[in-house]
Parts: structure tokens; sequence; C-alpha cells
């Protein structure tokens, strides 16, 4: 039995650690000005697009399916498979990218921008914070894709390549914490 490890580097779970500090108190000073607020911070939750909501939700997390598949077919030499699922999940994070700007057009046809309240600051910064990430996660899996073409990877290039997609993952679990934090609890 071989031993195990977390994949990826050390460095690596040292940047998604404080990534998702950094997340962690967006979250806390969101519900702290909403417990101020409550009516208000509710009122302005329903004016948000739950069904793209959603729809976001199922395609990221469809998306880090596809990256499991992925590493596991990289794992496992079989090259196809690994870039055939980065494809997927490439495409599941464009999908998110656009359906994201399609929310914000419509929101902002409706007069609700960064400026309109509170809540819609945060919505804001929140959720574009994570699409900066979801970008930066596209980029991730690119170099996952490239990788796979490669005849080897070497131990440090493969704990690389695992690195990346555990911060595909973390993309993902911040949208799973995001979505019902803005879109669902009143």
């Amino acid at each position: 039995m071989r031993e195990r490890t977390l994949p990826g580097e050390a460095g690596t779970w040292v940047f998604l650690m404080g990534d998702m500090l950094v997340f962690g108190i967006f979250f806390s000073t969101f519900l702290v000005e909403r417990a101020k607020a409550p009516e208000q911070f509710d009122m302005a939750r329903r004016t948000l697009h739950t069904g793209i909501g959603a729809t976001n939700t199922f395609v990221l997390l469809t998306s880090s399916l596809m990256v499991v598949i992925a590493i596991g077919a990289l794992r496992s030499g079989r090259v196809t498979t690994t870039r055939g699922a980065t494809l997927v999940a490439m495409g599941c994070g464009a999908a998110f990218v656009g359906l994201k700007t399609v929310e914000y057009t419509l929101m902002s046809i409706d007069h609700h921008g960064a400026g309109s309240g509170t809540f819609y600051l945060y919505y804001f910064v929140l959720t574009g914070l994570h699409l900066v990430h979801v970008c930066l996660g596209l980029a991730a899996l690119a170099f996952i894709y490239t990788q796979a073409a490669r005849p080897a990877l070497s131990p440090t290039r493969a704990a690389v390549v695992e690195g990346a997609s555990c911060f595909w993952h973390l993309v993902d679990l911040l949208w799973v914490v995001l979505f019902p934090l803005l879109y669902l609890v009143s």
C-alpha cells in the first residue's frame, strides 16, 4: 500500500488556506452587515436571479467532477480522457463566466448596481472576486490540459498539476458557500 499524501505541494495549501481566510473575512463582514439590516438585505436578495445562480452551481459542480476524472485519468496515463475531461471542465468554467455576465447585465438593466445599497455592494465585490478566481482557475485548467500531452510527468510537475486542480476545487467550494449566502438565506 502506498503512503497517502495531500495532492499538490505544501506551498499550494498555504496559498489556498490564505485565499479561504480572505473570503472567510468577507463572508463574516457580510453576515455582520446583514444582521444590521435584515429586511433591507432580504428585499435586495429577492431581486437576484436565483435560476442563474442555481445553474452556475450545477455548472461548477460538474466542472469539479470533470477535474477529478481528469486527474484520475492523468495518473493512469489516459491522455485522451484527461484532455477531454479537462476541456469539459473548461467549458463549464466558460459557461459560468457567460452566465455571470448575463446576470450582471440583467442587474444593470434593473438598476441594481454596486452603488444601489450595501447588499449590492457586497454582492458585486464577492461575486466579482469569485469571478476573477474563475478566470484564474480557467488558466489553471489550461495548464492541466497542456501537461496531459507530456510523455511523463516528474513528481514535481505532477504536484503542480494537482495543485492547479485543487485551486479549481477551491473556486467551486467558494461558490457553494456564496450561492446560498447571497441567493437563498433570508
